[in-house]
């Protein structure tokens, strides 16, 4: 008897940047969950030095490559960020440089999918996704606290 690979045509992503400091200590937190809401994949990932809004958009961008790759035909997106929801809507205007390579790259991904929504939660519907992004910044000054006092 062979394993056949499930493939999930339809996924629910959960997204959010977090960032201490703005601009600062910077990370993404993503819960892809299938229909029925079983977890298909987390990320929790810190970026870097970044605003807040970058880290929000490098969320979305990161679940939009997650979702491809586990081979998501109609993908819906959940942020509490009112502003890229809207500027991936079209809604508002991309002004900022940073924000319009990441928008730019995020509507191309968007482009790969048969369906795609997305739609702005409030911050307390959104708490996994918040709490992930949280830990990467804790787990990133945690592991260079551990580095600096070795050295």
């Amino acid at each position: 008897m062979s394993k056949m690979k499930i493939k999930l045509t339809e996924l629910i992503a959960s997204i959010d940047g977090a960032c201490s400091g703005n601009p600062g200590d910077a990370s993404i937190g993503v819960v892809i969950k299938d229909k029925k809401g079983l977890y298909q994949e987390t990320i929790s990932k810190y970026i870097g030095q970044a605003t807040n809004n970058v880290a929000e958009y490098s969320a979305l961008v990161a679940a939009l490559k997650k979702a491809h790759k586990l081979g998501a035909q109609k993908l819906f997106v959940k942020s509490d960020s009112e502003l890229v929801v809207k500027q991936i809507k079209g809604i508002y205007k991309v002004k900022n440089e940073t924000l319009q390579a990441l928008n730019l790259q995020a509507l191309s991904l968007i482009n790969k999918f048969e369906l795609f929504t997305i739609e702005h939660v409030r911050r307390e519907y959104n708490k996994e996704a918040d709490k992930l992004a949280k830990q990467a910044i804790v787990e990133y000054r945690r592991a260079n606290r551990v580095v600096a006092a070795q050295e």
